[in-house]
Order: C-alpha cells, then sequence, then structure tokens
C-alpha cells in the first residue's frame, strides 16, 4: 500500500445541501440522525446478529439505517486485503470512511467488525469527529469459550489445530475498548435486549427521537396513585358517557390508540381527519377520530374546568383533564372518514344524533378490566364467524412464513369486543365459534391466540381497516391479513358495496406510518365443489368453485341449512345455527 502514487491535486469540496437540509428528506421522521454505531467484539461474539437485528429495526421505526459486515466488505470493497497488519489496519481504516459518508447522508451506520487493536478503533472514531459525526463504540462482550461454542464457520478449531494463523483470540489479541460507549454481554442477555440498549443509548444522544419505538401508551391511573385519584374524581363536576364512548375509553386506556393520552384535541382532530396521521412526534397513522361528543350545556357548565369525570350509568369511571372544546363539524367529519353522509348508515346516524361539541383532554382511567393482548408474527382481525375460507388463508400464510425462516409464527385471532350493528353476529357468540374451530383442530391450539379487540366497529372500509392494522402492530403483530372489503358494509339506500372491495388491501399496503408491520392480501378463496373443500379460486377453473357470501352464509344458518362439506367445521356451524335459533325464539 505504501508503494502506491498519492495525487497531491486533490482539494474536498464542500457539499451545496446542509446535513439539516437532508435530514428533512431522509427516512420518515424529519431531522438529521447520521452517526456510526461501530460493533466491535471477537468473531462470534454476536456482532452481526446484532448488527442486522438492529439496522431491521431501526428501519421498521423510519429511522434510515444500513449496516456494514465485514464478511460483506471483503467480498467487494476490501477483496484485496489479506489479514497482515498492513492490510487489517487499512481493512478498518476504508471502513471507517465509507461509514462516515454512509452518516454524513443521514443514516445510521451499523458496522460489525472484529477490530481488534485500540489504535485502529480510535482512528476510525477520528476521522468521525474530524467531520463533526457522532460515533459510538459499542463491545460486543462475549467470552472466548462461549464465542467457541458458537464456531459455525469452525474458524476456532481451524486455529486451534493450527490452520489458520494469526486469528484474534487464539494466537492474535484482542485489545478490549478501555471505556466504550456501551458494552453488551451476549453471551447473558438476548439479541432483543441488545437491540433496546442501543436504541436507549441512540436516544440519549437524540438520534432516534423519543416515542420513535412505539411505545404503549396506557392510560391507567397507578396503584399507589388509585385512591387519590378516585378521592378526586368524587369531588369533581361530571359528564355523562354512552356505551359507545366507554369502548372508546377503554381503547384509549389500553393503548390501542398510543400515542394519544386522551380523547383528542381539535390540533390532532384534524390532523387524523385530514392526513390520517399524526404529525407531532413522526409520522403515525391514525386513521379514524377518536373523540367525545357532549351536549352543548354540558360545554357550557364544563368550559371553564380544569378537569372533570367521566360518568357512566352512575360509576365515575375516569377523569378528563385540561380539556379543550371545540365544534363537532358532523357532516364534515362524516364524509371525510366514510366517504358518504347517508344517515341510514349505522355509525354515522350515531354520529349525527351525538353532542354538537366535541371535548379533547387527558384521560386518566380508575375503573378499568384488563383484557389480554400478546406479541405475534400473524394476526387476524374479525367480525365474523371462522369458516374454512378464513382457516385456509391462515394456514397459508402461516406456512409462506415458516418458508421464510421464521420458527414459530403465532397467530392472534382477534375479534372485535365493541359495539357492532344489530345483524352482525354478538361477541359472545363469535367467541364460542372460534373456540369450536380449534377445538376441531382447523386451527391450530398451540400457535393460535384468543383475544378481544375492544374497538367499536365503524364500518368506514379503506379508512377504517387502516385503524385496525395500526392498533395490532402497537400489540407487537408483524404481519396483518387483510381480505376483501375489510370494514365494508353495503350502502344502506342502495345496497351495493359501500367501498370497492378490493380497495381496503390496496390502500393498506399504501398507507404511511405502518412501518413494522408486514400486510398479507388475501388470495381469493372459494369453495370447490370437486375437491368438497375450501380452495384457493383459479379462474382457469372457474365452474369448479362456488362463492359463499357471508349473507348467504347467514342465511343458511338462519333457516338451519347445513352448508356444503368441508365449507365450515361441523362443531363451529353448530353454535352460528344455535344463535339464529335463539333469535327466533326470543322474537
Amino acid at each position: 500500500m505504501s508503494d502506491l502514487q498519492r495525487a497531491t491535486n486533490v482539494v474536498y469540496q464542500a457539499h451545496h445541501v446542509s446535513r439539516s437540509k437532508r435530514g428533512q428528506v431522509v427516512g420518515t421522521r424529519e431531522g438529521f440522525r447520521g452517526c456510526t454505531v461501530w460493533l466491535t467484539g471477537l468473531s462470534g461474539a454476536g456482532k452481526t446478529t446484532v448488527g442486522f437485528a438492529l439496522e431491521e429495526y431501526l428501519v421498521s421505526h423510519g429511522i434510515p439505517c444500513y449496516s456494514l459486515d465485514g464478511d460483506n466488505i471483503r467480498q467487494g470493497l476490501n477483496r484485496n486485503l489479506g489479514f497482515t497488519s498492513v492490510d487489517r489496519e487499512e481493512n478498518i481504516r476504508r471502513i471507517a470512511e465509507v461509514a462516515k459518508l454512509f452518516a454524513d447522508a443521514g443514516l445510521v451506520c451499523i458496522t460489525s467488525f472484529i477490530s481488534p487493536f485500540t489504535k485502529d478503533r480510535q482512528e476510525a472514531k477520528k476521522i468521525h469527529v474530524q467531520s463533526g459525526l457522532p460515533f459510538f463504540e459499542v463491545f460486543i462482550d462475549a467470552p472466548l469459550e462461549v464465542c467457541e461454542s458458537r464456531d459455525v464457520k469452525g474458524l476456532y478449531k481451524k486455529a486451534r489445530a493450527g490452520e489458520i494463523k494469526g486469528f484474534t483470540g487464539i494466537d492474535s489479541p484482542f485489545e478490549k475498548p478501555e471505556s466504550p460507549d456501551l458494552v453488551l454481554k451476549t453471551g447473558e442477555i438476548s439479541a432483543n435486549e441488545c437491540i433496546q440498549q442501543v436504541v436507549e443509548l441512540l436516544k440519549e444522544q437524540n438520534i432516534v427521537p423519543t416515542g420513535v419505538t412505539e411505545e404503549v401508551t396506557e392510560l391507567f391511573v397507578p396503584e399507589n396513585k388509585l385512591d387519590l385519584a378516585l378521592s378526586d374524581a368524587k369531588t369533581l363536576p361530571t359528564v355523562s358517557i354512552t356505551k359507545l364512548d366507554l369502548q372508546w375509553v377503554q381503547v384509549l386506556a389500553e393503548g390501542w390508540a398510543s400515542p394519544l393520552k386522551g380523547f383528542m384535541r381539535e390540533r390532532e382532530f384534524l390532523q387524523v381527519l385530514h392526513f390520517n396521521t399524526l404529525l407531532d412526534g413522526g409520522n403515525i397513522n391514525l386513521s379514524v377520530p377518536i373523540v367525545l361528543p357532549v351536549s352543548k350545556e354540558s360545554k357550557e357548565k364544563l368550559d371553564s374546568c380544569a378537569a372533570f369525570a367521566l360518568e357512566y350509568k352512575g360509576c365515575r369511571v375516569a377523569i378528563l383533564r385540561n380539556p379543550e372544546f371545540y365544534d363537532h363539524r358532523k357532516e364534515e367529519r362524516c364524509a371525510r372518514q366514510w366517504g358518504t353522509t347517508c344517515p341510514q348508515h349505522p355509525y354515522i346516524k350515531m354520529v349525527m344524533e351525538g353532542g354538537d361539541w366535541l371535548v379533547g383532554g387527558d384521560l386518566e382511567l380508575i375503573i378499568f378490566c384488563l383484557i389480554l393482548t400478546s406479541c405475534l408474527n400473524l394476526l387476524f382481525c374479525l367480525r365474523n364467524p371462522v369458516h374454512n375460507g378464513h382457516a385456509l388463508l391462515m394456514q397459508d400464510t402461516k406456512q409462506r412464513l415458516l418458508e421464510r425462516g421464521y420458527k414459530n409464527p403465532v397467530l392472534l385471532l382477534h375479534p372485535l369486543g365493541g359495539w357492532t350493528k344489530d345483524d352482525d353476529v354478538p361477541l359472545d357468540w363469535r367467541i364460542k365459534q372460534h373456540a369450536a374451530v380449534l377445538e376441531e383442530g382447523v386451527l391450530d391450539p398451540a400457535s393460535t391466540i384468543v383475544a378481544i379487540f375492544p374497538s367499536p366497529m365503524m364500518y368506514a372500509g379503506p379508512t377504517e381497516v387502516q385503524w385496525h392494522c395500526r392498533a395490532r402492530m402497537i400489540a407487537g403483530a408483524n404481519f396483518y391479513i387483510v381480505g376483501r372489503d375489510p370494514a365494508g358494509m353495503p350502502h344502506p339506500e342502495t345496497k351495493q358495496s359501500l367501498y370497492e372491495p378490493t380497495h381496503g388491501a390496496k390502500v393498506l399496503t399504501m398507507a404511511p406510518g405502518l412501518p413494522s408491520v408486514e400486510i398479507i392480501p388475501f388470495r381469493v378463496a372459494a369453495y370447490n365443489k370437486t375437491k368438497r373443500s375450501m380452495d384457493f379460486y383459479d379462474k382457469e377453473r372457474h365452474q369448479e368453485f362456488e362463492f359463499i357470501s357471508g349473507t348467504k352464509m347467514r342465511r343458511m344458518a338462519r333457516s338451519g341449512e347445513n352448508p356444503p362439506d368441508g365449507f365450515m367445521a361441523n362443531k363451529a356451524w353448530k353454535v352460528l345455527t344455535e344463535y339464529y335459533s335463539s333469535l327466533q325464539k326470543d322474537e
């Protein structure tokens, strides 16, 4: 390297675009975040594992990032370098220069290299410091015996046998960092814990903004402050809320609408109504207004109050602090949220009959009930009973995830628990039907979690399906299965589909602010008359298929008619017919 002729007429050229300007357009969150996270440690310590996992995590949360890995670099940029002391030094120098360019472009650059010598790492840091770029040295600290036990490539074994000379940790030293910015003991903590520690470091250094990590914002009063809050609530003026309002209180309190801290104030309401996102603190998808309507009389009574209690059937369930009242422009809200103002639409009818004012504020729940949520890979949302076509789609998605390398995809079967229109099957009967599907083994009970999503149903089509998806993303879902006409219904007047049936899936795949969930659109499933089972539709064999709509399914169940064999598990169908029989008895 020292024999190369060096140019003497090289002058650094200044960029026309500042880092501040670059930060406004790089990634989904404004602000310059360029830096280098330098992972150093023995071979097998976990640098590549942590590096790529951290890259995936940051990118999924809207932070532009790129991971440089030792093996990858030596296949390209540094393929002409060996492992002599001179070549090792040059290897690290080149990597540091490349990392500096990535950081200057506004990316979080992660480097995963053994980089065993202190002077080389100090030189890498110096390259960044001279350019005014943050550099974080992270020591991946795993004992030699742990690294040898992970020896996937067999390098330690070869080094012990003398087949590889100068191998770091065996016959070449590793100089541990004296004062790294972070130490990750990968022999003691999981990869996820390592990632969270790095993210916390980046938060402390204002690289990752607070709130970017989709922390669940629960609004329950802490147990040690509950008595004080209950006493406070008894002295406050009250406003009566409906059962629908109470369901939204539960949605907010459990954190499904994070980062909201209560019912929307006007600024949040306008952002959601016009942009389907919350813009303060990033670009966070939230497509439906979560608002509390109140009457003119309540507004006049409470307008000057710093706080008031929300009362349901005589019970004070929550406190709303620092309230803000604003005009409930019902027609405009309905036109934007539903794309129609048809007064026969069941949710629009409730909006129009509700209060003429909206009030937002910070919510504190003082009487509550917890509902199970779960972190998982795969999500399926239902307001209807499960038939074998649904099961086929879920089974197919699970198989695709296994083929992609996921070890144990878990399905969250997540029925809607809030208000639904009168002709939908009620929650308790849907739960019974889902239990029958699991009992018959149509879905695997060992890899399926059934939990309740407390949100009301709004029947707002593509607008609402974004809400369904982002709420499950908050719960930890990595994949979201979306079907035809999600959150749709027939137009109350024309009886035609209120929304084009394919638009929900199309909109969801394009929706901003859903970075950490992958959308999996339905493949069309129908009843195969030849196979006598649900199957993926093939238009070349159209005559073999029969489409059994939800309307037809409900009509058959109501009349006591059995569906074709293979359409639904027998016990599950029996639950459905029992429900409709109970309606007839009530009548």
